[in-house]
């Protein structure tokens, strides 16, 4: 039986997605996704949009500026070919989103695939936490599920596209209820800080508030006022990192801008420590930048290590000694910079703000979306890499959106 393209590219996408999130292994999902594409480009007559091509232009030179630290400073090949798979990772995931999406050419259906995978991860995370984790503790939950920006998405998608497409996306209200409420307990149990600052940057932006007017600034500003007054009533009270309960989740929504932004640490104090393991971080890759002065340029390539000055017990296994020299950085914004400089950095943050301002393109579900997702990007780029996290699956749903927001305003 011949299979249509429809369903083996939605097929294809879902396996992908589904890999993505529940395999752990890196370079094996790169891989997959690698010879999804190659299976794509030998099967179909790729024609890709010249306007999309501008718009990812900027993450492609960044993979290229990478090469240039490694041939100068000739890192070993097998610490470079992980860097090269983070930075590869982006431009596989846009391109797969579009593509796929490209020959589907069914906006709605797309909709439908992001929102039935947001359920099925909802039931997966369930399901972990009832007979895994069994609900002991806000640690233990956060233990099997950090983050899940499928379902976030998922969340949105769903509650959102009637408002923008005035149509429903399942006929039945009963199971739209059904699956709003599985989805919103899922994504409340992750006690992400990370996926709750991106609910309110994407539910603002629904609105149009992220839109430059006066309305959209004093929006913003009651909100951050809001912010201020929550951190203000955190600080006046005790809250202890060692609670089992819901104040464990508090401490570390208190602690989040110290642990990014503060580097005077005390190496020898291990609470101080991995309070603030970011900062620590990004301090000490800073500090091998300086010995190296024109790495602030063109950065310190792919292979190139950030010594931790001490063995960091970051492995599961209890046995090994630790880890002393790490390539990966939480802060995606030092994290940029020290592989490839400040001219890669400059790059990413001009693919960021051309991803925001689709809004001002066309005001429909395509563009609010896409400019969330520029503003997500920005926030857990400091946070967890953002766009390079390994993770990521918000790339794959940017690349199908940039598609269908181009078919619409032909741009």
């Amino acid at each position: 039986m011949k299979v249509k393209s429809k369903e083996f590219y939605s097929a294809l996408f879902i396996i992908i997605i589904l890999l993505q999130l529940y395999l752990p292994s890196f370079k094996a999902n790169l891989l997959f996704q690698i010879i999804a594409l190659g299976i794509f480009f030998l099967l179909e007559k790729v024609i890709i949009n010249k306007n999309f091509l501008k718009t990812i232009l900027p993450i492609l030179l960044i993979f290229l500026i990478g090469f240039t630290g490694f041939f100068v400073n000739k890192f070993s090949f097998f610490n470079a070919i992980k860097d090269v798979f983070h930075f590869l990772k982006p431009i596989t995931g846009l391109l797969i989103g579009y593509c796929f999406y490209k020959k589907i050419d069914d906006f709605r259906f797309f909709i439908k695939t992001i929102i039935n995978l947001g359920l099925i991860s909802s039931l997966i995370h369930f399901l972990i936490l009832i007979f895994i984790s069994g609900f002991s503790s806000v640690n233990e939950i956060r233990e099997f599920g950090r983050d899940n920006f499928l379902e976030l998405f998922s969340l949105f998608f769903l509650i959102f596209y009637r408002k923008f497409q005035n149509e429903r996306i399942f006929k039945s209200q009963f199971k739209y209820y059904v699956f709003v409420v599985l989805l919103l307990i899922s994504n409340v149990l992750y006690f992400s800080r990370t996926m709750i600052v991106s609910a309110i940057i994407l539910l603002i932006t629904i609105y149009g508030y992220t839109i430059i007017t006066k309305k959209g600034i004093k929006i913003i500003g009651i909100v951050l006022f809001a912010i201020v007054l929550f951190y203000g009533y955190l600080f006046s009270i005790k809250i202890s990192r060692n609670q089992p309960g819901l104040e464990s989740f508090l401490y570390k929504i208190k602690n989040a801008p110290s642990e990014i932004l503060k580097t005077k640490i005390d190496r020898e104090n291990h609470k101080d420590l991995w309070d603030h393991w970011r900062g620590y971080e990004a301090k000490r890759a800073f500090y091998l930048m300086q010995e190296d002065p024109k790495s602030f340029i063109i950065g310190t390539g792919y292979g190139s290590l950030v010594n931790l000055k001490f063995f960091a017990p970051l492995t599961e296994n209890n046995k090994d000694k630790g880890i002393k020299f790490i390539s990966e950085l939480h802060n995606g914004y030092v994290y940029i910079l020290y592989k490839t400089g400040i001219v890669g950095l400059f790059l990413y943050l001009y693919f960021l703000i051309k991803i925001y301002k689709h809004i001002y393109i066309n005001r429909n579900i395509k563009t609010y979306f896409i400019s969330g997702i520029g503003l997500v990007f920005v926030f857990t780029t400091l946070t967890i890499t953002g766009i390079y996290n390994s993770r990521d699956i918000i790339v794959f749903v940017l690349g199908a959106l940039l598609f269908y927001e181009r078919k619409i305003n032909k741009v």
